[in-house]
């Protein structure tokens, strides 16, 4: 049993900043090979060369998840190099705040696009390497909007895409779990990424106040429960919805 992924290829979407860079950066000091999917270009090739500086091994494809015919040539350009891909995180995602009455039907179709078929794409690029193998490490990012629905952690639309994405975990996890594939997924409350850099000060005071823990998480903090999952030591955990929340979703 051991945190070190080497010879472990990790593919990480929606890796260029916040949540994403903070899991990358976590399995590159794991000793893991860390690839990025994403459309934010400059910021992910930052990320990459941090992990190169720190002796690590990584590569970005400008990938936008929500196209699968991108997803599926880059995933098959892994597959030719590599071999394999060990680690899938599912983290891309994008958020709506709209109330519903104020929501275009192309709002929906974004969120739904990038937030669920993103996480089906490649899930559908990379699942079948993992059957042939008969291993495999998923971890999709969804939200506790996906089981409270919404609230300031996002509308009605953001909280259908990540309770998608919680329904998606656990009907994969039960296809996978006969060849060996472990599929989890983790639900963040609320993060400091940039979603909470508008919140007015008393505002987030008083949503602080809220939360067991008194204070908001850290990319860190669900960087380090991917890991875990990742890990041999969850190899009997599959089709696990881990809240990373500070407390907020206890009943």
């Amino acid at each position: 049993m051991t945190f070190d992924f080497s010879g472990k290829l990790a593919l990480i979407t929606g890796g260029a900043r916040g949540i994403g860079k903070a899991i990358a950066l976590a399995f590159a000091s794991k000793n893991a090979v860390v690839v990025l999917f994403d459309i934010i270009e400059q910021e992910a090739k930052s990320v990459i060369k941090e992990i190169e500086e720190k002796g690590g091994r990584g590569e970005f494809y400008k990938v936008d998840v929500s196209n699968l015919e991108e997803v599926k040539e880059a995933v098959s350009g892994l597959l030719s190099k590599y071999g394999k891909v060990d680690i899938l995180v599912n983290n891309a995602g994008i958020v709506y705040t709209k109330p519903f009455v104020e929501c275009l039907p192309e709002g929906w179709t974004k969120v739904i696009a990038v937030n669920l078929m993103g996480v089906f794409n490649t899930c559908y690029a990379v699942f079948p390497k993992m059957l042939e193998r008969r291993y495999g490490k998923i971890i999709n990012i969804a939200s506790v909007a996906g089981k409270r629905g919404g609230g300031i952690f996002g509308n009605s639309i953001y909280a259908a895409s990540k309770g998608g994405v919680i329904a998606f975990t656990k009907a994969l996890a039960r296809e996978g779990g006969p060849y060996g594939i472990n599929v989890n997924a983790i639900c963040p409350g609320p993060t400091e990424t940039r979603m909470l850099e508008g919140f007015p000060d008393d505002k987030r005071k008083s949503f602080i106040e809220t939360i067991p823990l008194r204070r908001f998480g850290k990319p860190e903090d669900i960087a380090f429960a991917v890991l875990f999952l990742a890990s041999d030591y969850a190899d009997f955990i599959t089709g696990e919805i881990m809240d990373v929340d500070g407390g907020i979703m206890m009943d």
